[in-house]
């Protein structure tokens, strides 16, 4: 081989070039995936048997890295299917949301019980204000008692929510 552009031989060339083809194809196909691409960009211009005769060997490099990019792409375009590199921040592992769902289920049956538990008046306060949304005052006028007696029914029917989500463990307030 004789020297071509800059450099005495295809050895030269693909130590003064690999960096910069690695960070071309980290950027358009992923950490993972660049370095084989590196190495088959390089083969296919080795391979090509025009090393000798180039005038621009970078442009050449070049030229192969954007076609393996683009047979890459319409490959995995004909299987129909993308192929995307991690993202740690927003690929992050989450917790089982089945264990979620049985511990919002264990824990929506302790309410329950502590409600059951509670006197009929209290109970009947707490429903009214927490489900039908009324106000203290809606909930005197309708039942006939004082505004102190209603946030005193509030205050047993809360401590008994509270009593139980400490059991459970959660800190969410029924």
């Amino acid at each position: 081989m004789t020297a071509v552009g800059p450099y005495p031989n295809f050895d030269a060339f693909y130590r003064a070039q690999h960096d910069r083809m690695f960070h071309f194809f980290r950027r358009k196909v992923g950490r993972d995936e660049a370095p084989d691409l590196v190495q088959e960009a390089f083969t296919c211009v080795l391979r090509s048997g025009a090393f000798d005769r180039l005038e621009n060997p970078n442009g050449y490099l070049t030229r192969t890295a954007r076609n393996l990019v683009i047979n890459r792409a319409r490959t995995w375009h004909r299987k129909g299917c993308m192929l995307y590199p991690l993202d740690e921040a927003r690929d992050a592992p989450l917790p089982p949301e089945q264990e979620w769902k049985i511990e919002g289920r264990e824990l929506r049956a302790a309410y329950r019980r502590a409600l059951l538990a509670l006197p009929r008046r209290t109970r009947r306060i707490f429903l009214m204000h927490r489900l039908k949304g009324m106000s203290y005052r809606a909930i005197a006028e309708q039942l006939g008692v004082g505004d102190k007696g209603v946030e005193y029914h509030m205050m047993r029917a809360l401590a008994r929510c509270r009593r139980v989500s400490g059991r459970s463990g959660s800190t969410a307030l029924f």
